[in-house]
């Protein structure tokens, strides 16, 4: 396990979850430490996307525990959502209010959450925009925007809340080819920063520059977790050999 600087900040403790007869996770258990990148990756199906929507309560969990900078994620009610203004979700769709501009997007959450001024808020939103490299399309709306500055204004809307932590289900899957690198240059420009992520992705490249560790799932089980340069060139299991031999070769 490499050396953490940042205390714990989720825990995850012998957490399991069935869809029906399905046993999507298995006595997962992991620490993801403050300003620390975790790229959650391995085949489909294997329970990683449950994993990343279970520890902000999209789904629930059998039994086991998450713990969030020390608080038992809540059942229900305000405690449930205060707990989701302080964990930012970006999903693969970009989920952003079709009939609102780009900054009415942004600012929303705080506004009605956070219970921030609107100009106080327009200045923040704008202040992430240009961050994300889309300031100029502010007055705009979703669906005048490609896929790639969609899910770079999904991104902003998230951090607008000012979270503990982000994270990020397979943010690039539903872009086309040209649009990733945008939306990954953002996200290693925030990991850069120091964000505590949680990120889905079946990006390998993204996961060698900006993780610190690297957790492989399959079968809904953590099968191995590393630092990205060991995982890479020495995985030790079997499962994740094979599972890289044959995405590293194409």
């Amino acid at each position: 396990m490499p050396a953490q600087s940042g205390e714990p900040l989720v825990v995850v403790d012998h957490v399991n979850k069935h869809f029906g007869e399905l046993h999507v996770l298995k006595d997962i258990t992991t620490t993801i430490h403050r300003g620390e990148v975790v790229v959650v990756i391995g085949p489909s199906g294997s329970g990683k996307s449950t994993l990343c929507r279970a520890i902000n309560r999209l789904e629930t969990i059998d039994d086991g525990t998450i713990t969030i900078d020390g608080k038992l994620l809540p059942e229900e009610g305000s405690g449930l959502a205060k707990l989701r203004a302080d964990v930012g979700m970006v999903f693969q769709s970009f989920n952003l209010f079709a009939h609102k501009t780009i900054l009415e997007n942004v600012t929303l959450g705080p506004r009605r959450v956070r219970k921030i001024s609107k100009a106080e808020a327009d200045k923040h939103a704008m202040e992430l925009l240009d961050r994300v490299g889309i300031a100029n399309q502010a007055s705009k709306m979703p669906a005048q925007l490609s896929g790639g500055q969609q899910q770079r204004v999904a991104i902003a809307r998230s951090l607008a809340m000012d979270p503990k932590i982000i994270l990020l289900d397979e943010p690039t899957s539903a872009l086309d080819p040209e649009m990733i690198n945008e939306v990954l240059d953002v996200m290693v420009q925030l990991a850069k920063d120091g964000m505590t992520m949680l990120v889905v992705s079946h990006e390998m490249g993204f996961a060698r520059k900006a993780a610190d560790r690297v957790l492989f799932m399959a079968d809904g089980e953590i099968v191995e977790e590393a630092e990205p340069e060991q995982f890479f060139t020495n995985p030790q299991s079997p499962r994740a050999q094979d599972f890289l031999s044959k995405i590293l070769t194409h």
